[in-house]
């Protein structure tokens, strides 16, 4: 890839995000990774830091970039309590702001290509009821109140005016190595394995009854960016995409398990967004003992606990409907990337031991007696 092509990654340190400067990096590119957050990668890309939500610095900052040719945009604000936040008109007017507030100073630098929007299953109204199945892009607009209306149809309009391309992805349950994002579960996972293991405890099941779901990986996630940033099958079309399999919480519970060092146990349902935030100061010292990089529970989790119980079905009196939905248009387009959602498990666990976010199985093992 030639240097004129440069790529502006917003939310680089989040689970999609790091993996957009993984992947772009490898691959050629000029990558500029826009974020809060440093995302710590050993790679040559550049990194700035900027509140989104600052229209003044966001344009400062764009004056002083290099012209940029693409954008992948995978950042997004959300409430205190996640899911009680999705229906918020705060929430949704931020997000409409954080994406003007970029947008506008780099259109105004005529060299923009494409822009990658992520929008995800709630576009089908996945959590106020259940959905079709499979849920297709070709479906009408879900009529509620979101903010990836608000974002696509501001984009759509400002693609028009200036002469660039978009595609809209519609992951389903994102799985990564990053961690003290909002929607990332492993982190949690490894968080509550660590703390039942130093107890003595088995690896119980907090959640509700199982259901059918489906994942993807954050880094098949950013192969179909950089495969939608230079075809034109993907442009200003929108996407579902997932790992290419389902799953049951029961049946790779073990897995997940195994994954982290711990032993399989029964059922203990519980609320991790409640449970785990009161067990902030044993994580401390656990994490202070092991030599953990983020030993403060409330910066290592982000949101995701109240995510976790949301997928997890925490709760629920009977399995919720299958969300099921449809990745044939992105296979016909030309895109048919694939991976194993218990391989997945196993390798992003494996990232977050080596980075020493989590403990080792070995160590965790080691926990338990």
């Amino acid at each position: 890839m030639s240097t004129h092509c440069h790529v502006l990654i917003a939310g680089a340190s989040g689970v999609i995000g790091r993996d957009a400067v993984r992947r772009f990096t490898a691959a050629g590119w000029q990558v500029t990774a826009l974020s809060r957050r440093d995302p710590e990668l050993d790679l040559p890309y550049q990194h700035k830091a900027v509140d989104l939500t600052d229209a003044s610095a966001c344009a400062s900052l764009v004056a002083q970039l290099p012209d940029i040719t693409h954008v992948v945009y995978a950042a997004v604000y959300e409430e205190q309590g996640l899911v009680s936040g999705w229906r918020s008109q705060q929430q949704m007017s931020t997000n409409l702001s954080m994406l003007r507030n970029l947008a506008e100073p780099l259109v105004q630098r005529a060299t923009l290509r494409h822009v990658s929007l992520f929008q995800g299953t709630k576009a089908y109204g996945v959590h106020l009821h259940p959905i079709d199945v499979p849920a297709r892009e070709s479906s009408p607009r879900h009529p509620h109140e979101n903010f990836y209306w608000l974002q696509e149809d501001y984009l759509r309009e400002l693609a028009q005016l200036h002469d660039f391309d978009i595609t809209i992805w519609r992951p389903q349950v994102v799985f990564g190595d990053a961690y003290g994002v909002a929607m990332n579960i492993l982190p949690v996972l490894g968080a509550y394995a660590a703390l039942e293991a130093s107890m003595g405890r088995d690896l119980a099941w907090p959640g509700g009854p199982g259901y059918v779901l489906e994942a993807v990986d954050s880094r098949l996630i950013a192969d179909a960016l950089v495969w939608a940033a230079t075809h034109e099958e993907a442009q200003n079309e929108t996407f579902n995409i997932t790992n290419g399999d389902v799953f049951t919480w029961p049946n790779v519970w073990p897995t997940l398990a195994n994954a982290l060092g711990a032993t399989p146990g029964g059922n203990c349902p519980q609320r991790l967004s409640v449970t785990l935030p009161e067990r902030a100061h044993e994580w401390h010292r656990l994490a202070t003992r092991l030599g953990l990089v983020q030993p403060n529970l409330d910066q290592l989790l982000g949101r995701s606990h109240h995510y976790a119980d949301f997928v997890f079905a925490t709760g629920a009196q009977r399995p919720p409907e299958p969300a099921l939905v449809s990745t044939i248009k992105l296979r016909q387009a030309g895109f048919s990337g694939c991976i194993d959602s218990e391989a997945m498990f196993h390798q992003l666990i494996a990232r977050l031991q080596a980075q020493r976010v989590l403990p080792t199985a070995e160590e965790l093992a080691k926990l338990r007696f």
